[in-house]
């Protein structure tokens, strides 16, 4: 069972920044970049797979690869890391023009996690309600997807989420640059749990595997 488990303050090298970025100037940071997709859209449609359920396992498996990203806080407020986070994604019901967020497990097989959360995409395109699912876990995080338009910035104003230390993902519309295809990605995140380096060496880590996307089958 995926548990929360608590940081050693002692020795956890992030503990001041922690602190500073918590309690005396709590703040997070928006980063908005262009990635390169052109081999992993080829890919994608070779396959036959969907891109969006691409798009949100790629950015599932990076998070789970580094903890910084995995940050929660205990019942009774202490910074502690999951042992897994799964992607909640949005859906849109094209009639009522309103979205649902639905979650599905991270599976470290492609294959696998795409058939899941198509089927999901799939049952709840018609979804009247914001959370469809009963069994929504804790350990989520989110992305949502805006496929309508591209754009250059994307910053999330959360009321009261000075406490919310998952990050929060932005997917734009490809466009056409130079021959190539360049998706536009948001990503916003708490500067108590990660600094623009980790941040840098996510997007970083998403441009490789779009670059090299032999996990798609």
């Amino acid at each position: 069972m995926t548990t929360a488990r608590p940081i050693d303050l002692a020795t956890w090298p992030r503990r001041e920044h922690f602190e500073h970025y918590r309690d005396r100037v709590p703040c997070t940071y928006a980063v908005t970049v262009d990635v390169d997709v052109t081999e992993m859209a080829a890919a994608l449609r070779a396959s036959g797979r969907k891109t969006y359920v691409a798009q949100v396992w790629a950015l599932a498996s990076l998070v789970n690869r580094h903890a910084e990203f995995r940050t929660t806080l205990t019942a009774d407020g202490a910074p502690a890391t999951w042992d897994e986070l799964h992607p909640m994604f949005t859906v849109l019901n094209p009639e009522r023009e309103t979205f649902a967020a639905v979650w599905a497990p991270f599976d470290a097989d492609f294959g696998r996690f795409h058939d899941v959360a198509a089927d999901l995409l799939a049952t709840h395109r018609s979804a009247t309600t914001f959370f469809p699912q009963d069994d929504v876990p804790a350990n989520t995080f989110d992305v949502s997807s805006l496929p309508w338009t591209s754009f250059t910035g994307f910053t999330l104003q959360v009321a009261g989420g000075w406490d919310h230390f998952a990050p929060i993902f932005t997917l734009g519309r490809y466009t056409e640059r130079d021959g190539r295809t360049v998706l536009p990605l948001a990503v916003q995140v708490h500067h108590a749990v990660a600094d623009g380096f980790h941040t840098a060496r996510l997007v970083n880590e998403l441009q490789e595997l779009a670059s090299d996307p032999s996990w798609i089958s």
